[in-house]
């Protein structure tokens, strides 16, 4: 399989903007809509996909890797979630013992060596990146040539804005070697005072747009209490067109 046809897509953001949020219901919008995801948790609480598999937790690459060693298998790593989206999290080290970075760079080199996008052929891989530091294995989705389109989540809150200008100077820095490119900032409303024209005033300065403002909702939260996203547990919700909007938006980018 040719794997560059697949459309490879990074979502960076601060721990807690509500980034894997953003993700899980992007994923669920792209896979109601026909396309075959795979959603990788690059974050080292591993909490990336549990909205995708009904509030649980999967088992990391990094801790299949330690227990399985050479008997590793796709199987072990790669789990289906809620309409039909594939699961990966890389996981990180201990507290304390390591270096969380490097367990991102162990992960994508084990799927490389299993050649999980040959095996599972997905239409649409999407890296959920934290976005506090840029360094290391936090920017292979932008420095390794995995990622060609970056998204940011963001709300007005400045170190929110703070850590999505971090992320756009590391993009432009990459860049420059032909790698990934800043598409634009996902709007993740906290509801602060005047909070689109500060996010607005920032794109322009750090040379980028809105792609999708999500509003702040009950229905997101409700949806999560029962372990998932709003296309699996809602009806009729609006936060179901914020996100299939947000899915249009990123597959017209195409």
């Amino acid at each position: 399989m040719n794997t560059e046809n697949i459309r490879k897509i990074a979502i960076y953001g601060k721990g807690g903007i509500g980034k894997s949020t953003t993700t899980s219901n992007l994923s669920a919008a792209l896979a109601k809509k026909g396309y075959r995801v795979m959603q990788i948790g690059c974050d080292p609480k591993a909490d990336s996909t549990k909205n995708l598999m009904g509030g649980k937790r999967i088992p990391t690459v990094l801790e299949q890797i330690k227990a399985k060693g050479e008997e590793l298998t796709l199987n072990d790593i790669v789990f289906e979630g809620f309409g039909g989206v594939l699961c990966v999290e890389s996981g990180g080290p201990t507290p304390g013992v390591g270096c969380a970075g490097r367990g991102i760079i162990s992960a994508f080199e084990k799927l490389e060596e299993l050649e999980a996008f040959e095996t599972y052929k997905p239409d649409i891989v999407i890296y959920d990146v934290l976005g506090d530091v840029v360094c290391g294995g936090f920017a292979m989705p932008i420095r390794g040539g995995y990622a060609k389109d970056v998204y940011v989540v963001s709300s007005g809150e400045m170190m929110s804005l703070y850590a999505a200008n971090n992320i756009a100077s590391a993009i432009r820095n990459f860049g420059k070697r032909g790698y990934a490119r800043l598409r634009g900032l996902v709007l993740n409303a906290k509801n602060i005072e005047n909070e689109r024209e500060i996010v607005e005033k920032a794109v322009q300065e750090i040379g980028t747009q809105i792609v999708c403002y999500v509003p702040r909702s009950s229905e997101i939260q409700e949806a999560e209490n029962q372990g998932g996203t709003v296309f699996e547990f809602l009806t009729d919700s609006v936060m179901q067109g914020v996100y299939n909007e947000l899915a249009d938006r990123i597959l017209a980018d195409a």
